[in-house]
C-alpha cells in the first residue's frame, strides 16, 4: 500500500471543554476535522450552527472564522492539515459520518501526537482516515440577529429561555414598540417573521440536548413545546427529517440554506 507522507496532519489536539466558557470566533490557515468523543459542543461560523458529537464530525476550511461553544464538560479532538498537501477539496464546512472506524482513528491519531510513534504508522492511519470520511447532507439552522436595539432585545430574551411563551403582541408591549413595527423589523434584519427566527432559535437550542441523549418529550418542553409530537413536527419541517434520525444519520437531510456539495480530489 502506498502512503502519502505529505498529508499528515501538521498538528492533532485534545482540549477539554467547560460549559459557560466558549472559545470566540478565530480562524487558522490548515483546514481543521474535530470531533467530540463524548458530551456534544456546538461550532458556530458566521450566522449558521454546528453539533459536533460522537456519530458527527466536522470538517472546518482554513481561514475560516468559527467559535467553539460547549454544553457542558466535554472534550475536543482535532486535527489539523495543511491545505496545500490535504486531499479534500471541501471548501464549505462538512459534517461527516463519524460512526464505525472513523471516531476511534480520529482518537488514536491524537493520542499519537505530532512527535510520538513512526511517521509510516501515523501515515498508513491517515492514508484509512481520508479513504473512510463521507460527508452527511444536514441541516445547518440560521441564526441571524437583528441590529435594531428593541428586535435585539427580544432575540437576546429568547435566546436566554427559548421556552418563553410570549408571542409578538406580548413583546410590543414589553419594548414599546407596534406589533408591525417588530415584525417588520424581524423580517428585514434576520430575513425571516418573528415566528419563524424563534422556531430556528428552539431548535438551535434543541440540538446540543438531542446530541446528549436527553428524551424527545424533555427537550420539548425545555425548549417551549406543549408536547413531544409538536415539538417532532417543528423539528421535521425546519430541518427534513426527526431528531432520532437526524442523531442517527439515517437519510438524506434537507438544508435550510444553499451550499455547495462538497468533492474529494481525486
Amino acid at each position: 500500500m502506498t502512503v502519502d507522507h505529505t498529508a499528515l496532519a501538521v498538528a492533532s489536539v485534545a482540549v477539554p471543554l467547560e460549559p459557560g466558557i466558549s472559545l470566540p470566533a478565530h480562524n487558522h490557515p490548515q483546514h481543521q476535522l474535530t470531533w467530540a468523543p463524548g458530551a456534544p459542543f456546538t461550532i458556530e461560523v458566521d450566522n449558521l450552527r454546528w453539533v459536533v458529537e460522537r456519530s458527527r464530525a466536522l470538517w472546518i476550511p482554513g481561514d475560516m472564522d468559527h467559535a467553539v461553544v460547549p454544553h457542558s464538560s466535554s472534550e475536543m479532538l482535532s486535527l489539523y492539515f495543511e491545505p496545500d498537501r490535504c486531499p479534500l477539496r471541501w471548501e464549505v464546512p462538512t459534517v461527516v459520518d463519524a460512526t464505525g472506524l472513523v471516531g476511534p482513528l480520529l482518537s488514536h491519531l491524537v493520542d499519537l501526537g505530532t512527535g510520538t510513534g513512526t511517521v509510516e504508522h501515523r501515515a498508513r492511519v491517515t492514508a484509512v482516515l481520508w479513504d473512510l470520511l463521507k460527508p452527511l447532507s444536514v441541516a445547518a439552522i440560521p441564526t441571524i440577529l437583528p441590529t435594531d436595539p428593541l428586535a435585539l432585545r427580544i432575540a437576546l430574551a429568547i435566546k436566554q429561555d427559548p421556552a418563553d411563551p410570549r408571542d409578538l403582541e406580548d413583546w410590543s408591549r414589553e419594548v414599546g414598540a407596534s406589533v408591525r413595527t417588530l415584525s417588520r423589523r424581524f423580517r428585514a434584519e434576520t430575513g425571516t417573521s418573528f415566528s419563524s427566527w424563534r422556531t430556528y432559535e428552539r431548535l438551535n437550542a434543541a440540538l446540543p440536548m438531542l446530541g446528549m441523549g436527553q428524551p424527545v418529550s424533555r427537550v420539548a418542553h425545555a425548549v417551549g413545546y406543549a408536547t413531544a409530537s409538536a415539538f417532532i413536527t417543528a423539528f421535521r419541517r425546519e430541518v427534513g427529517t426527526t431528531p432520532a434520525a437526524y442523531f442517527g444519520g439515517s437519510g438524506a437531510l434537507s438544508t435550510l440554506t444553499e451550499t455547495p456539495t462538497p468533492t474529494a480530489a481525486g
